[in-house]
């Protein structure tokens, strides 16, 4: 008989040694049933509540196997965009003007239908994006917490109103936090449920309207996710969906009627985006998270085994294509030969392919422009230094298909190398020795992002300096799980620090709803 899904084990991304046998076979099940499901109609925008099909269509197709074709979409035209605003406009005044808590109610309702839809999102994500079995379902769980964190706050706050002192008898102060109007919403394509809900529900649940639009590579789960919505009961136009690249997110900054912009992506396009909400006659607020290069400190008092693990799975998992990925270790002089023994055990052993099949680690790198990118790190690689595994792209039947590439751990390399400061976005970690935790911890920070960075040490004094040295917003200590990776809502905030984030308050945490809010003051005499 099959299992109820609702009986199956949570996965998040820390409880890895837990049985998830159920959850596999419930997934071998329904992964031919949703690949057979897929249509290739075009799969419209929605706006208002109803399908608009106005603009360009494309095609997509699964980085997995380039055979699947998970459908056809519509790039919004400039006047779909614009039907998409006015449309949240014209469902501001409404959905704004509801109590906190019916607002709440209803996302109380989006929440359960992610529930009961969670294992159809999940292979979505998977074959999507290329992400692992657990990686996927990890994903959905996270969309349905971070749904009900962000209800629970604006409860925890009673809908961030608060009463303040009087100045004379008969007067009555209050501070109340309002919404803006109607916030963009562009996401990217790694995380393309988790982070998209998170800046919705973030926007709603503070009385703002939406227009949402994902990834290019993204498109499938963008409409799963609307659906959810929609079937939950929201007033049509409070979320909108367009599809597009570039020049619909450009536009879509651009819009003069735009309130406020929440981005997760690239530092580069991040900048961009606040300079122009910058611009213009008065600032618009701009909610951005923009990558990472997130070091570990491997010390000489750390336990070996541990500190593999958590370094593989962080920089290794969904390919590195986290913002939060591993892709840096500073490793003590005295433990460097045992560590990387340890590691490159660890990496050799990871199985690369399809992730259909549950003893998948690491799927494809998302597009043929990831692929290039691997491919100019690792020439880069073997001109300034070396590799201790890695370093190639997979051929051969499945990998014909799709862009895969090995888990890659270069050494050696020059002390400014690019590979040691840039984001790459990729299954690519670069290797520093280190005799001077504080040295190593500053070398760690001279760089332009600070979002995540870990440690693994026995000896408190070294991880006090971490935690009070380390330039970023979210720090680990000594987790297998992850050096830096596995944030999780109301567990860990995630917030960027410096070139990693605009707004310097993070996502999953107590102060994320109220960035989509503005104060103000009431003083009325009695």
């Amino acid at each position: 008989m099959p299992a109820n899904p609702a009986t199956l084990p949570r996965v998040t991304y820390s409880n890895i040694a837990e049985d998830f046998t159920a959850v596999h076979a419930h997934l071998d099940s329904l992964i031919p049933q949703f690949k057979a499901s897929l249509s290739a109609q075009t799969r419209a925008n929605r706006i208002a509540g109803r399908q608009d099909s106005e603009g360009t269509a494309y095609r997509a197709v699964s980085p997995i196997d380039r055979d699947i074709v998970l459908g056809s979409f519509v790039e919004a035209s400039a006047a779909a965009l614009h039907r998409a605003v006015g449309a949240a406009h014209a469902a501001y005044p409404a959905w704004s003007a509801l109590d906190w808590q019916a607002r709440v109610e209803h996302l109380e309702h989006v929440a359960r239908e992610f529930e009961r839809r969670k294992y159809e999102l999940s292979v979505a994500c998977l074959l999507e994006v290329g992400k692992s079995r657990m990686e996927a379902v990890g994903e959905i769980e996270e969309t349905i917490d971070l749904i009900r964190y962000y209800c629970a706050e604006m409860a925890a706050n009673n809908g961030y109103a608060r009463d303040m002192k009087r100045a004379f008898s008969r007067e009555r102060t209050q501070v109340v936090l309002r919404a803006h109007g109607v916030f963009g919403v562009i996401s990217p394509f790694n995380f393309p449920v988790a982070l998209s809900v998170a800046m919705i529900t973030g926007a709603l649940v503070a009385g703002n309207c939406v227009v949402y639009k994902p990834s290019p590579m993204a498109g499938l789960t963008g409409h799963l996710l609307i659906e959810c919505f929609e079937a939950a009961g929201l007033p049509p136009g409070a979320v909108n969906l367009v599809c597009g690249g570039a020049t619909v997110g450009e536009a879509l900054v651009g819009h003069p009627a735009i309130n406020g912009i929440a981005f997760t992506g690239s530092h580069a396009v991040g900048m961009r985006i606040f300079r122009s909400m910058a611009a213009r006659p008065f600032a618009l607020p701009v909610i951005a998270e923009m990558g990472g290069k997130n070091p570990t400190y491997v010390t000489r008092s750390a336990d070996i085994t541990t500190a593999a693990s958590g370094v593989m799975r962080s920089a290794f998992g969904l390919q590195g294509q986290k913002c939060s990925s591993g892709s840096k270790v500073y490793v003590h002089d005295a433990i460097y030969d045992d560590f990387m023994q340890a590691l490159l055990k660890l990496t050799r052993a990871i199985r690369i392919g399809n992730p259909e099949d549950q003893a998948i680690f690491m799927g494809p790198v998302i597009n043929a422009a990831a692929a290039e990118r691997f491919d100019r790190a690792a020439a880069s690689v073997r001109q300034q230094g070396r590799f201790e595994t890695g370093g190639q792209r997979l051929s051969g039947e499945l990998f014909d298909k799709g862009y895969y590439v090995e888990p890659s751990i270069a050494v050696g390399l020059p002390e400014d190398h690019y590979l040691h400061r840039e984001e790459q976005f990729l299954p690519f970690l670069t290797v520093k020795r280190f005799t001077d935790l504080q040295r190593a911890i500053a070398d760690g920070n001279s760089v332009l992002y600070g979002l995540t960075a870990g440690i693994y040490t026995r000896e408190d004094e070294e991880l006090q300096l971490f935690l009070k040295r380390a330039e970023a917003g979210v720090l680990y200590a000594n987790r297998a799980s992850g050096a830096t990776t596995g944030a999780w809502p109301g567990i860990q905030t995630f917030c960027g620090w410096k070139g990693s984030g605009a707004s310097h308050k993070g996502g999953l945490g107590p102060w994320y709803v109220p960035q989509f809010m503005r104060e103000q003051s009431h003083t009325v005499m009695e």
